[in-house]
């Protein structure tokens, strides 16, 4: 399929199509005219991608999930490099999780020493 077809398919823009070429995730074979053409495996590899960048992956972390699903795999979480990334990803949730929880209560804090009664925004809490 050409370009403005997988691109509709996979409901992107030929521009990012180009841009993951260019980042190796996938690949296209030139005709003659020198016309993109993808095979039906880059809609599944373009589907993956932008599941893991709406969830807050970067491209370089889905490399991984695209070499499990160039490798037959059924899913592209099931390689142990595809693994490691959704370990790192998660620490990396936690941690910020943790940093906003910290910020939170000082603002609370604030807010609390600043305004007697006023509610913080916890349920329950005044």
């Amino acid at each position: 399929m050409r370009i403005g077809e997988l691109a509709r398919r996979a409901g992107v823009s030929t521009r990012a199509l180009r841009y993951y070429e260019q980042q190796g995730l996938i690949t296209a074979r030139r005709s003659a005219n020198g016309y993109r053409e993808y095979d039906e495996d880059a809609l599944r590899l373009v589907a993956e991608i932008r599941t893991l960048l709406t969830v807050g992956f970067t491209l370089a972390d889905a490399e991984p999930f695209v070499a499990c699903l160039r490798a037959g795999n059924a899913t592209g979480g099931s390689c142990p490099e595809s693994v490691a990334v959704y370990r790192r990803k998660l620490a990396e949730i936690d941690e910020e999780i943790r940093t906003l929880l910290v910020r939170r209560a000082e603002v609370a804090a604030q807010l609390a020493g600043s305004c007697q009664g006023c509610p913080t925004g916890k349920q329950g809490e005044k």
